[in-house]
């Protein structure tokens, strides 16, 4: 999988502008058992550079996206992190391992409730999670040293961006449900002013919920 990942990166250098994900992330990516977090009938595609399905019309992502969404962050050790769609749970455990603290919303109560028993049953324990609405952020947390979103918006949440500490990074793919879309970073400086790069075409399942 890891060779994968590196391939990917040199495809992709062009457009990410990224020649190598971190030895960090790339350690993180190694000891996180993705297939864990996969049912059994898929598990033999666990390690295959792919998103495969989760249930309730949503996927957990492809290692090479994991890889390169957790790097744009610029994570350090010691930042606190809000994930948006918690999925399967993945993303947060490679997210737990790069920084000190993980928050996680999935608005899929049933999906919150297997990523949150099987994050504690592998010893994350530096993740906690919550039922709602992501688009609204986690506001009793904030602000945040990254904030990482696994679902297409239409346009950028707003509550995002406030939530974000200056100098922190917002990493999110950005389009309509089902057609072309684009991954973001968003990084707001001091002052409140936000710079916004266009990083490489994607597609996701789209974000959720009342807005």
């Amino acid at each position: 999988m890891l060779r994968d990942i590196e391939r990917e990166v040199e495809l992709t250098h062009g457009l990410t502008g990224r020649a190598r994900i971190s030895d960090r992330v790339l350690d993180a990516l190694r000891c996180v058992p993705r297939h864990a977090f996969v049912d059994e009938g898929m598990r033999r595609h666990a390690y295959d550079d792919g998103p495969l399905p989760i249930g309730h019309g949503q996927t957990i992502s492809q290692p090479f996206i994991v890889g390169l969404m957790t790097d744009l962050l610029d994570p350090e050790p010691g930042d606190r992190v809000l994930e948006v769609g918690t999925g399967s749970g993945y993303q947060a455990a490679v997210l737990s391992r790069v920084v000190s603290r993980v928050y996680s919303v999935e608005i899929i109560e049933a999906l919150a409730v297997r990523a949150s028993e099987r994050l504690a049953a592998l010893g994350y324990h530096n993740v906690e999670t919550q039922v709602g609405d992501g688009y609204h952020g986690w506001v009793e947390h904030s602000p945040y040293d990254g904030i990482l979103v696994t679902a297409a918006a239409r346009a950028v949440p707003p509550a995002l961006v406030e939530q974000l500490k200056p100098g922190a990074r917002l990493v999110i793919p950005v389009g309509e449900p089902y057609l072309p879309q684009r991954l973001l970073l968003l990084q707001k400086e001091e002052g409140g002013l936000v710079s916004e790069t266009e990083v490489l075409p994607v597609a996701f399942v789209p974000l959720t919920g009342g807005h």
